[in-house]
């Protein structure tokens, strides 16, 4: 085997290469005959999809795109739940050079028109059920879908975009401010790999289910584009998280890589005692939210092996792993990890505290370069003279050369497995007439991970009552998204701030928690 840094260059540079090709490296270089995916639905009927078939239906429907007028670098978003179509639809969209925005079935419709308008998005491609969450009147851009849409026989040439050129655009909760688009360009897929080969460990007999939506950053990196990548099989499940159906999957086809959210996990934990006896799991994975020791140990007497822990960002990927429950996070081959001291950009000594940043010098497998058409919240990601990436996460240099993460600095809600940025759903409250001022923030929960609350000033006159805390966290669940309305509502008379008037989220959590 190819010593793993060395194994990282050589991807670097096929993938990084001018000319690149996505649909050739995700699709068109596999084995034709071998199976790509396997859609489950709740009853646990499933179909199947090969490397050929995929091949065949991306090439038919991208030149019903292209028919359409989608071109290399348009912005083309969708509205499609994981499986079979989705897949198609991202290999067709990369046979074009056109960009991926994934957007999530669960967001409402103000939330998915925001997210179009900033992607600038030259289409929709969604089924018919989810037609009326998209705006139309006056929309620059135009809806497609999929299984109606004529096309022509003239053959489409599928683009080499080259590596610096994205071919996802992802959007993530923002604190601050509203969701982030973070370009992912075609050379980030050394570093999906080298997660998928020495994070995760997948090999190409498993059968590998990595559970999430596909504007979730695991969902669609390591759900959808590393098996890709790799040539493997992924299956995806087309039915709502529930603990019983999920045993169901793992027995009925065999899963023998399970990756999901802590918040499964605590799920399947308080309502699995046994296993039935047709489960066998190899590895199970975990990520975006830390893992509770119960829950581990919970793994280890039920499935017979521990849950791995991998730490990543939407900006990022998985870039360090951890497989011994609370011991120190190890950095994937590709990246170089520190721990700089809180002020200065220099790294502190063994055992100190400080900031978690990356050596963009010494880091090949690092590709992030800025957010969107955001060049103020990009600069805010990056040392003033671009040696470090900033992970906004703080914790601790371990005498190994590991790290030991304390604790995040920043404020994105991670509940059942959902980012939940403050910005959206503070937005959606200030929408109501009542509203003056509105503070969401996270409250440490045993069940979810963290539930979302709300601190809420009115405006003078009104009154706090049940009805009105109903009343606006339905309007959260209508506007935004029913798994980001608060779960907890208080009416306050005025939020605590800094002298100059900044929110002091800190003082929030620390009243949730009194």
């Amino acid at each position: 085997m190819a010593d793993p840094q060395q194994q990282v260059r050589d991807w670097l540079t096929a993938y990084g290469s001018p000319t690149a090709c996505a649909a050739h490296l995700l699709c068109d270089r596999h084995d034709a005959d071998a199976t790509a995916v396997t859609e489950v639905h709740a009853d646990l009927s499933a179909r199947t999809l090969t490397y050929g078939e995929l091949a065949r239906r991306s090439t038919t429907l991208a030149v019903a795109l292209r028919d359409h007028g989608v071109t290399a670098g348009d912005h083309v978003a969708t509205l499609i739940g994981p499986g079979v179509d989705l897949t198609v639809t991202a290999v067709a969209l990369w046979r074009l050079g056109a960009v991926l925005v994934p957007l999530s079935t669960t967001l409402a419709a103000s939330a998915i028109d925001q997210r179009l308008r900033a992607a600038a998005a030259r289409a929709v491609v969604c089924p018919t059920e989810h037609h009326p969450k998209i705006t139309r009147d006056g929309a620059p851009w135009t809806v497609i879908t999929p299984d109606q849409t004529p096309h022509d026989d003239t053959p489409v040439d599928t683009a080499a975009t080259g590596g610096d050129a994205p071919f996802v655009l992802l959007y993530t909760a923002g604190v601050s401010g509203p969701p982030r688009g973070v370009p992912v360009p075609l050379r980030a897929l050394t570093a999906l790999h080298a997660h998928h080969r020495y994070g995760l460990g997948v090999r190409a007999d498993d059968v590998y289910w990595c559970a999430g939506e596909p504007d979730d950053p695991n969902g669609l990196y390591y759900g959808l584009i590393s098996p890709l990548l790799a040539g493997h099989s992924a299956l995806h499940l087309r039915a709502g998280f529930d603990p019983e159906l999920t045993l169901d999957v793992l027995e009925t086809f065999g899963v023998t890589y399970l990756a999901t959210s802590p918040t499964a996990y605590r799920a399947l934990r308080s309502t699995t005692k046994t296993l039935p006896p047709g489960i066998v799991v190899r590895r199970l994975a975990s990520a975006g939210q830390a893992l509770r020791s119960d829950t581990v140990e919970w793994a280890l007497g039920t499935f017979g092996v521990g849950i791995g822990d991998h730490y990543g960002q939407p900006e990022t990927g998985i870039i360090a792993t951890n497989d011994s429950l609370g011991g120190p996070l190890e950095a994937l081959p590709g990246i170089d990890l520190h721990v700089l001291e809180p002020v200065a950009d220099t790294p502190v000594a063994a055992g100190e505290f400080g900031r978690v940043a990356v050596d963009t010098a010494s880091s090949p497998a690092l590709w992030f370069t800025g957010y969107h058409a955001d060049p103020t919240a990009s600069a805010r990601r990056f040392s003033p003279d671009g040696r470090w990436y900033l992970t906004g996460d703080t914790g601790i240099h371990d005498p190994t050369g590991r790290i030991r993460l304390s604790r995040r600095d920043d404020e994105v809600i991670i509940t059942s497995g959902y980012r939940v940025g403050p910005y959206d759903v503070e937005s959606v409250l200030l929408e109501h007439p009542l509203v003056e001022e509105a503070a969401v923030y996270g409250v440490p929960d045993p069940a979810r991970g963290a539930r979302v609350a709300a601190n809420v000033v009115l405006a003078q006159g009104a009154q706090p009552t049940p009805e009105l805390a109903d009343a606006l966290t339905t309007l959260v669940a209508q506007r935004f998204a029913e798994h980001a309305a608060p779960h907890t509502l208080n009416f306050v008379p005025q939020l605590p701030r800094t002298a100059s008037g900044k929110l002091r989220r800190n003082r929030l959590r620390a009243g949730a928690a009194q």
